[in-house]
């Protein structure tokens, strides 16, 4: 059987965590294409990574590169764009979080790859993430006993590019670009898709120059009795934090996705990269060892190739991804009001952030 081929849209920091995740760990798909909003960059990223072929237009990459999938890593103002013209050409699409900018778009890009008869996927990491798989599993195995209560967190200095900062183009700030992975893997430990009674969030901009919060605590109650407390921040220090702790009536357990992977170091002149977002190398430092790996990006990409091969169904669907949107409108409204929001909440918006200021 041939390689699935993919094209993937964005030459940027996750375009490359994707791009890496493919050719070391999926070796049943083939990245053939690359599109940038601009050639060069196109250009450089195809050199780089040994493509083929590399577009500044979507139209003319849907339609010479023969690929099969979609994988949509480009701001996120683009994402609803790309994936309804990345469906009408017949293509198999995974999108980055967060799904889109508004939950009307959500709709309309999972009504057009069904009405086309092609998967989508919502590409969430951390439900593939194998430490936090692990614990998962013990979850699903009752070892913590009834659950009451569940928490993650992900801080570190803030993102790459400056569009992340734009609240026009991102939608939002720390919380449409790290919340939505709390969220997600609140409802994927709770079984997939528990039922939200309420969302509470407390909002700020610390540190950063935007119009956009870079400092959220989100708090939410599901059905059953599970409270849900999500940490995220782009004002902390010193590298990247990503941990959950599970708690239950017979046990707990806590995870670090980065920490217990990684060597602790100790250098006087700094070395050439610690772990993502970490300002410096010098001094001791947690030096992390495939980190994508540890992230769960190779996992996620192998099973949506899996699922495109094999004709099944993703384990995180465009439906998992509104129903994230969903949990972020309402906790811009919740920091809006100070009040608890219950769902469903389906405002008209269009932007999440419009609900906050």
């Amino acid at each position: 059987m041939e390689k699935t081929k993919v094209a993937i849209l964005g030459c940027g920091f996750i375009a490359n965590i994707h791009m890496e995740s493919y050719a070391k760990f999926v070796p049943d798909s083939e990245v053939v294409a690359v599109y940038g909003r601009h050639i060069e960059k196109a250009k450089d990223f195809a050199k780089t990574h040994k493509i083929k072929s590399y577009y500044s237009d979507l139209d003319q990459l849907l339609a010479e590169s023969n690929c099969d999938v979609v994988d949509i890593c480009i701001p996120n103002y683009a994402h609803y764009d790309a994936c309804m013209k990345a469906a009408k050409a017949g293509k198999h699409v995974i999108v980055e979080k967060p799904i889109a900018l508004t939950l009307e778009q959500a709709d309309e890009m999972i009504a057009e790859c069904k009405k086309v008869g092609k998967l989508l996927m919502y590409a969430e990491e951390l439900c593939f993430a194998p430490k936090y798989e692990r614990v998962r599993m013990l979850a699903e195995n009752n070892a913590f006993g009834k659950l009451y209560m569940i928490k993650q967190a992900e801080k570190h200095s803030g993102p790459h590019s400056r569009w992340f900062y734009e609240k026009d183009l991102a939608g939002g700030g720390v919380m449409m670009d790290m919340g939505c992975h709390a969220l997600a893997w609140f409802r994927w430990i709770l079984g997939g898709n528990p039922k939200v009674k309420s969302v509470y969030a407390s909002m700020a901009t610390v540190m950063h120059d935007t119009e956009c919060d870079d400092n959220t605590v989100t708090m939410v109650e599901f059905e059953g009795g599970v409270l849900a407390v999500a940490e995220d921040s782009w004002a902390k220090q010193g590298g990247m934090d990503d941990c959950i702790e599970v708690y239950g009536d017979k046990g707990v357990s806590y995870a670090d996705l980065f920490r217990g992977n990684s060597a602790l170091t100790y250098s006087l002149d700094g070395y050439d990269y610690a772990m993502e977002k970490a300002g410096s190398s010098k001094g001791w430092t947690f030096t992390v060892y495939e980190e994508a790996f540890n992230q769960g990006y190779p996992q996620e990409l192998q099973h949506f190739i899996e699922c495109v091969r094999e004709g099944l169904t993703p384990k995180v669907t465009g439906e998992d991804g509104r129903a994230v949107l969903e949990m972020i409108y309402a906790a811009y409204e919740s920091a809006k009001t100070g009040k608890k929001v219950e769902l469903p909440f389906e405002p008209k918006v269009d932007k999440p952030i419009d609900l906050w200021k």
